[in-house]
């Protein structure tokens, strides 16, 4: 009976509204009948109290059941007929049923209010998954037709191929994210543009070609090619090491033409629409010529069918070594990105002569990388090298056209407090603080701190937790909507630690079983992104001394955290103390066996 008092309620239930000629929404009465035993422990419906009522709606629910604000009054109804055939059949006494009811009444509307917070979030999640979707299966987003028929099939699929699906694509998408830049002004980018010798050479090769007969293969003649290359100080061989490279005058023919600096064809050329806009005083429409021309340099593909040639294999390679120094907050060594460049070609291309091909690659590369520092792409700063300003706005260019999320440091100024900390994930600690000022001087205090609880109530313990650190920044300014907020259960102790910090007399100290559940929150939010271990480490900065901490521990199985097990398994896996660690696997069985 204990075990199924979910169902023998229900069928009570069904009864009882027959009785009466009203309608049951069973499967809404099944799930929040569900909710309470599984969630919250009880082995009963009359076990509910009006806290117990008001975590459920406020806390449980959100957190477990996808709903739109259209289901609210479904769900209070189903809760007011529970509450009725309690009270009818006697299983609570009638003031206690009447107590309950009014708690009904009194948290319906903070109960709307979450649910359609939450279903705002993931309304809007669910449209940008479903855009990315569109856009990795082809389909343009403007195109309503197309988007419509794409639209159709998909739903008609099995549920568990459209899951499989969504999951592929998150996963990708969580691959497909690059740290936040900082971006120099526009038209500091366009003037490093201009200056680029990459431009000048290019431009210098289209007015020197002019309109010409070109030989069949739409490149210059033998003679062309020798007196082009003279004319323009490319005649040279460039060197490093044991390797050279005579190629620099057909590898910028090339890109010209890609880039519609020359148009080439039928055997003549002439010059191309963006030789003009490469000269252009309109910022836009200079960089707008650049970029294209950037790529075709940088990603020449070029295919091996006569045989590996170092140069071209490096030259093949540098999106990768780019998107490194791109990714890093501290300039690169050579070196670094040398052995790091010639780890990925051993493991990508079957070197036929293995023993000379890496000091080759070696060399190519070194050469490669005076080539970027020339054209204005990589810098020196000190001992290692980095993207300039140039460099770093074409890579992050390149990246969003590839289906990259690249942030850029201040673009949240003016987002919404989900938005901010959405975004925030993806920041270092210095860039986040940075972003995080900037954000708080466009918000006036009062409201920045109304948003970050909001989400505080209605996102996961890492949005919560990363709420809570941004809500501190605030002064006491905010006290009046942090005291107001003190009764919603996820939001109570984090606002009494923040009164507190700011002196405010509503401060108080947290109880043992609310600092026992912000620590479950903190890890469990640091799982989200995190591996266990690395949570686990990160949570044992602050953390008590270990005999207080294996006590803690042994109590941390009673928290009502619907994450308070992963947190347990975690510690017991990871926790460098083996008691501590014996005692967090035992509770965790202990958390599973409760719930």
């Amino acid at each position: 009976m204990a075990d199924n008092w979910v169902e023998s309620t229900v069928a009570d239930l069904r009864q009882w509204t027959d009785e009466r000629g009203e309608t049951l929404d069973e499967q809404g009465v099944r799930i929040l009948l569900g909710l309470a035993r599984e969630e919250m422990g009880l082995a009963g419906a009359h076990e509910l109290t009006p806290d117990g009522l008001r975590r459920l709606l406020l806390e449980v629910f959100p957190e477990t059941v996808v709903a739109g604000s259209d289901d609210v009054p479904t769900v209070l109804d189903a809760l007011r007929k529970i509450v009725g055939q309690l009270r009818d059949t006697g299983a609570v006494p009638a003031p206690d049923a009447a107590a309950l009811a009014a708690e009904i009444d009194r948290t319906g509307p903070e109960f709307a209010q979450v649910v359609a917070a939450v279903d705002g979030e993931e309304r809007q999640a669910a449209a940008e998954v479903i855009g990315g979707l569109l856009r990795a299966d082809g389909i343009s987003l403007d195109d309503q037709e197309a988007v419509d028929a794409w639209m159709r099939e998909f739903e008609a699929l099995p549920e568990e191929e459209r899951y499989a699906r969504t999951e592929a694509y998150l996963r990708e998408a969580g691959e497909l994210v690059v740290p936040p830049v900082r971006l120099a002004p526009r038209a500091a980018v366009a003037a490093a543009a201009r200056g680029s010798r990459l431009t000048g050479t290019i431009l210098a090769l289209a007015d020197w070609t002019g309109e010409r007969t070109l030989t069949e293969h739409d490149t210059l003649t033998e003679t062309d090619a020798e007196d082009a290359a003279a004319d323009l100080g490319l005649d040279a061989p460039r060197r490093y090491g044991e390797v050279e490279d005579e190629g620099e005058l057909e590898r910028l023919w090339w890109a010209a033409v890609e880039a519609n600096v020359i148009t080439a064809g039928n055997g003549t050329a002439a010059p191309g629409p963006a030789c003009g806009d490469l000269r252009s005083d309109d910022d836009a429409e200079l960089l707008a010529a650049w970029l294209p021309l950037f790529e075709a340099v940088v990603v020449p593909g070029h295919d091996y069918a006569d045989g590996l040639d170092a140069v071209e294999l490096v030259q093949n390679e540098m999106t990768g070594v780019l998107i490194h120094l791109y990714e890093q907050e501290e300039p690169t060594e050579p070196d670094i990105l040398a052995g790091a460049l010639l780890g990925h070609v051993a493991e990508a291309y079957d070197l036929t002569d293995a023993e000379a091909m890496p000091a080759l690659v070696s060399d190519a590369f070194r050469l490669e990388l005076a080539t970027l520092e020339d054209w204005g792409i990589v810098e020196k700063s000190g001992e290692g090298r980095a993207l300039t300003p140039l460099g770093v706005w074409a890579v992050r260019e390149l990246l969003v056209a590839d289906g990259f999320t690249a942030p850029v440091i201040g673009e949240l100024a003016g987002a919404r407090a989900s938005e901010l900390i959405a975004g925030l994930t993806w920041y270092r600690p210095e860039a986040a603080d940075e972003e995080i000022d900037g954000w708080l001087a466009s918000h006036d205090p009062k409201d920045a701190a109304a948003d970050l609880l909001d989400v505080m109530r209605t996102g996961s313990p890492g949005a919560r937790n990363l709420a809570a650190a941004v809500l501190h920044r605030i002064g006491p300014e905010a006290a009046g909507v942090v005291r107001a907020a003190q009764e919603h259960p996820l939001v109570s102790p984090y606002a009494a630690l923040w009164l507190n910090a700011v002196g405010d007399s509503a401060g108080r100290e947290l109880a043992r079983e609310e600092y026992l559940w912000v620590f479950v929150d903190t890890v469990a939010g640091m799982l989200e992104t995190a591996e266990p271990g690395e949570a686990v480490e990160a949570a044992l900065i602050d953390a008590p001394p270990e005999a207080e901490m294996k006590v803690m521990v042994e109590e941390l199985w009673r928290t009502e955290h619907p994450g308070v097990a992963d947190v347990l398994e975690a510690l017991g896996a990871h926790h460098p103390d083996k008691a501590t660690a014996k005692a967090a696997r035992t509770a965790a069985y202990k958390a599973r066996s409760v719930r």
